[in-house]
């Protein structure tokens, strides 16, 4: 019990030489008292491997010492992404998903009829204007628009899509890579 004492009047005699070590480290009296803390639990967890009537200023700066050498190396592996910019660069959506969609989407696309398909083909992946695909299969303007228009009904249809929220990432992973919920 005694030896309990004298290690806890001996660890508080220290602390004012521990905290102007601490700040000569680090320079910063907030990390300083976060170093010295970090040190004093340390201490105290691992004081009986201390022997009473050594030199504790020493066992404890050496202690600060390596705990401060521990911190800097963690921070060199840790990325400083307070605002969330580069999480949300690093996140992206499932890969299987869009091969899935894309399978999905070729199989409808065969089912249609071969005009339907050149128009939808023409001008929704080609990036053709209506004039340029009416041009191209040899048709007026008002069948080229006729056909993409039952083209994408009819792929609507086979793909059962309702609405434009069901196009791009499913409901579960959208919100996981997107601005507002990293934000």
């Amino acid at each position: 019990m005694e030896q309990a004492t004298n290690f806890k009047r001996e660890l508080l005699a220290n602390l004012p030489s521990l905290r102007a070590f601490a700040i000569s480290l680090v320079g910063r009296h907030h990390e300083a008292d976060d170093l010295v803390q970090d040190t004093i639990v340390k201490a105290w967890a691992k004081q009986e491997q201390f022997e009473m009537g050594t030199n504790m200023k020493a066992w404890l700066f050496t202690i600060l010492r390596n705990e401060l050498y521990s911190k800097l190396r963690k921070r060199g592996r840790e990325v400083q992404d307070s605002d969330g910019l580069l999480t949300e660069s690093l996140a992206q959506h499932p890969a299987q998903y869009g091969a899935l969609d894309m399978q999905d989407f070729q199989k409808a696309l065969a089912q249609l009829p071969a005009e339907q398909r050149e128009a939808i083909v023409l001008v929704g992946a080609s990036g053709l204007s209506y004039e340029e695909a009416a041009e191209i299969s040899g048709c007026a303007l008002g069948t080229i628009k006729s056909r993409v228009n039952r083209a994408r009904q009819k792929l609507q249809e086979i793909l059962k899509i309702c609405d434009e929220d069901q196009f791009g990432p499913d409901a579960v992973s959208a919100p996981l890579t997107s601005r507002a919920f990293v934000s």
